[in-house]
């Protein structure tokens, strides 16, 4: 399983103004593309779906920019990759199969539809329990804040 371009980019301009709103201000489009090597174009595509999903807002003018509309520790990872990307399963998953019938054969008793949301529901769980705040931490001291074996339990 792969994250999209969208989400670990997004994912990076989020923690870039996270890092802006303890300071107390906004970013450009301009500083946060050049800040994170990504183009003006999709660096403005991206903080438009975050600002469109209540993640940021913007303020035009000299002083404006784009800035959190909450504090990174009360926006958690799983809003952030829904809004970004969906959800790897959803109650929606099984409406839109491509095989060459009319309906999945399997629809009724479907283990693979059971081990997506098995996967889905870990994580939920995982990214559920993850802030914007704590993605700011070194990656030592998060891996002792979430240690594996508690995730997965």
């Amino acid at each position: 399983m792969k994250f999209s371009s969208q989400e670990v980019y997004g994912l990076r301009l989020l923690l870039r103004l996270a890092k802006a709103y303890d300071e107390g201000r906004s970013l450009t489009i301009p500083e946060i593309s050049k800040a994170e090597g990504i183009s003006e174009a999709n660096t403005a595509k991206i903080l438009r779906i975050l600002r469109l999903g209540g993640l940021l807002e913007s303020e035009r003018g000299h002083l404006g920019g784009y800035s959190l509309t909450r504090a990174p520790e009360n926006i958690f990872i799983s809003e952030i990759l829904t809004i970004l990307g969906g959800k790897l399963f959803s109650n929606e998953f099984c409406k839109t199969y491509s095989g060459n019938k009319k309906i999945c054969i399997n629809s009724l008793d479907c283990s693979i539809r059971s081990l997506w949301k098995i996967i889905q529901e870990t994580i939920d769980n995982v990214t559920g329990n993850i802030s914007l705040r704590d993605l700011q931490i070194p990656e030592k001291d998060i891996l002792k804040k979430f240690p594996l074996e508690v995730i997965s339990s």
